[in-house]
């Protein structure tokens, strides 16, 4: 697991099934301060099932994660590290499904600071919306990205990477694009 201290980190899970709280994979990717990413994921037993559409989409069912931690387990393994970090996710539903998972778990939801990959993707380039998007499938190819779409740890690297891209289109520092935008899920 990546020790030290990031510019940001991005975070992204993949799921078991619809319940947003079947976290199967954690993947994290930490940008240095020289933007150099540091990549990292995990696999997780969500303890329910899983439905054959999300294990075509990402390729994990329940014999990869049989002996896998369960999700508590993994978010205090990487919670020092993300408590300290400005957490960016592409789109809602990483946040969301953390806070599923941990209620899903009994625990309370951390106070992490996200922001959305996603909003920083439509400042940089509005001229996609409407012209495939801003999804991270669209932006691999405007931006000559290179990851497998449905892995948490590639994911996480991509949402990185269109931060970093978008830093250098707009010449803004991520503080800046992200203005008041990281905040805390409840807020």
């Amino acid at each position: 697991m990546p020790v030290g201290d990031f510019r940001f980190i991005a975070l992204d899970v993949e799921t078991a099934c619809g319940d947003a709280a079947s976290i199967c994979q954690i993947g994290i990717a930490c940008v240095a301060a020289d933007n150099r990413i540091e990549t990292y994921s995990t696999l997780v037993n969500p303890g329910t099932r899983f439905d054959p559409f999300n294990t075509r989409l990402h390729g994990i069912g329940p014999g990869h994660v049989r002996d896998a931690p369960r999700f508590a387990e993994v978010l205090a393994d990487l919670l020092p590290l993300l408590s300290r970090h400005c957490l960016v996710q592409h789109s809602g539903f990483d946040s969301r499904a953390i806070a599923a998972a941990c209620a899903g778990c009994g625990i309370e939801v951390p106070a992490l600071r996200w922001s959305d990959s996603v909003r920083i993707a439509r400042r940089a380039w509005p001229e996609l919306k409407g012209n495939g998007g801003h999804g991270l499938g669209n932006l691999r190819k405007v931006l000559g990205l290179t990851f497998d779409h449905h892995d948490a740890g590639e994911d996480a690297r991509a949402a990185a990477l269109v931060v970093l891209h978008a830093e250098a289109h707009l010449r803004m520092p991520f503080e800046v694009l992200i203005g008041r935008e990281a905040r805390h899920p409840e807020a």
